[in-house]
């Protein structure tokens, strides 16, 4: 989406980055802006969906977030979740500027997203 590429820095090319990771996990993840409002300089929040929202992108002052809607349902072998770890849900992963994006692992954790909306039958 364009939005992304409108943040010109490295969290722009991280989200892009992100973004492309996910549709290669999963060529069928529906794309698409939530939660829009003024404050938010992306003009909403990009969610990626698949029976169900798998994850959500968003940037922050010195982080990009990506969370999970499940996570705590996910294995996670890899370790890559580090943020939202209290809740009963969620779980999310804060990267920070210069962080490794370890694309295996990541691709790993979508697809076991895609595959856990797919056996709750969410829609």
């Amino acid at each position: 989406m364009t939005k992304i590429k409108e943040l010109r820095d490295w969290r722009g090319d991280l989200l892009s980055r992100i973004r492309a990771l996910i549709k290669k996990a999963d060529p069928e993840m529906v794309e698409e802006r939530k939660w829009k409002k003024a404050s938010n300089a992306m003009a909403g929040v990009p969610v990626w969906s698949h029976n169900g929202i798998v994850c959500t992108g968003e940037t922050y002052k010195n982080a990009v977030k990506m969370t999970f809607a499940k996570g705590a349902s996910l294995k996670d072998p890899s370790g890559l979740f580090n943020s939202s770890l209290e809740g009963s849900t969620r779980r999310a992963i804060d990267f920070h500027e210069g962080d490794k994006l370890d694309e295996k692992a990541l691709t790993a954790l979508i697809r076991a997203a895609v595959a856990l909306n797919k056996s709750s039958g969410d829609s």
